[in-house]
């Protein structure tokens, strides 16, 4: 399993020189590191100093570079679903649909991008993934992705099967699936279980999230005024779907006592102005990137005190909602929705 690290700040912070800067250093370290790169931006290539393309390629020991495409992640996920198809009916009906017509719906870059670290990091080819996303509440937004699936999927499938449809359906759901698919399937298999695939994927991606040493983010701060009231932002937003902070780059900005009481307790690190042509500096200048010991942990369930602590920066009091269904909790803050599942002994408690 690969490290994942992104970073987070405004345009123009400095994110991908520091994510190149990060991946030069990792490397040297002697890890395996692969730096994907979201859009055909003409920037990051010219930052690298190559043309990266949609299949990884080594430019230095142990790094390897990736620019990936939505266009082309869509055509080999619409490939893979035809194939789906093709091996269940009887009579494919996608065939006449190809990938290369498919225009590219909202939403469609976070998830195929996700699903391409995914096969990235199980490929075991890498020990460190560094994401250069486009925009920072995007990239915090697409490592939400299977938490908020896995509650559509949960919640659906339970309205569906208590409904009069879904009961009036059951009984006939295994004689059609076996003369029309050629296949043997109840009810029950048309909803994630612990033994589908989709929903292990799911359940791996709320656990690797879940854990700091798995994915990781660090805030960037430049000189601009808005950059702190940005970067206090993200920082809560990224607290908000579970996407650990292990701490902030100042880039070409000096520590304050206003900055550390802001974002306390994380630590700070004051990077200097470097050569464009010279990642040493840059590269000397950066933290410790696999510890997290200063990340506040986004939520700390205890169930001897039955407490649940989340941690929210940069939202008030009043910004912060809480509504209860059954086992789950749902967390509002900002534009973002956190539902969380309760263990069994605190599921239903006030």
């Amino acid at each position: 399993m690969a490290r994942i690290l992104t970073f987070l700040g405004k345009g123009g912070s400095g994110r991908t020189t520091i994510a190149i800067a990060a991946a030069h250093k990792l490397a040297h370290q002697g890890n395996r590191v692969l730096l994907v790169g979201q859009g055909l931006d003409p920037s990051w290539s010219k930052a690298l100093g190559i043309s990266p393309n949609s299949q990884p390629q080594a430019i230095e020991p142990n790094l390897k570079v990736v620019q990936l495409a939505t266009t082309l992640l869509l055509e080999k996920a619409w490939d893979e679903l035809k194939a789906l198809e093709k091996q269940y009916l009887r009579s494919p009906i996608l065939n006449n649909v190809y990938g290369q017509e498919l225009g590219i719906l909202p939403g469609m870059d976070e998830a195929l991008t996700l699903n391409a670290l995914r096969e990235y990091d199980a490929s075991g080819d890498y020990d460190i993934i560094i994401y250069d996303g486009i925009d920072s509440f995007h990239t915090i937004r697409m490592f939400a992705i299977p938490e908020v699936l896995s509650w559509y999927f949960r919640r659906f499938r339970n309205l569906v099967i208590e409904s009069d449809l879904g009961k009036a359906l059951s009984p006939f759901i295994q004689p059609i699936t076996a003369t029309i698919l050629n296949v043997s399937w109840t009810f029950d298999n048309f909803a994630p279980e612990s033994t589908n695939r989709a929903n292990q994927i799911l359940t791996e991606g709320i656990a690797a999230l879940a854990d700091p040493q798995r994915i990781s983010a660090y805030l960037i701060i430049d000189s601009q005024p808005e950059a702190i009231t940005r970067a206090q932002f993200l920082w809560g937003s990224a607290q908000q779907v579970g996407l650990t902070v292990a701490g902030v780059l100042l880039n070409k900005r000096g520590i304050t006592p206003e900055l550390q009481e802001l974002f306390s307790p994380l630590s700070f690190t004051d990077l200097p102005t470097h050569n464009a042509t010279d990642w040493q500096v840059l590269r000397d200048a950066l933290p410790d990137l696999q510890t997290t010991r200063h990340a506040p942990v986004p939520v700390n369930i205890d169930i001897a005190a039955k407490q649940i602590r989340v941690f929210l920066p940069g939202f008030d009091k009043k910004q912060v909602k809480l509504s209860q269904s059954g086992p789950e909790i749902t967390i509002e803050a900002g534009d973002q929705r956190h539902n969380l599942l309760l263990p069994s002994p605190l599921a239903g408690k006030p």
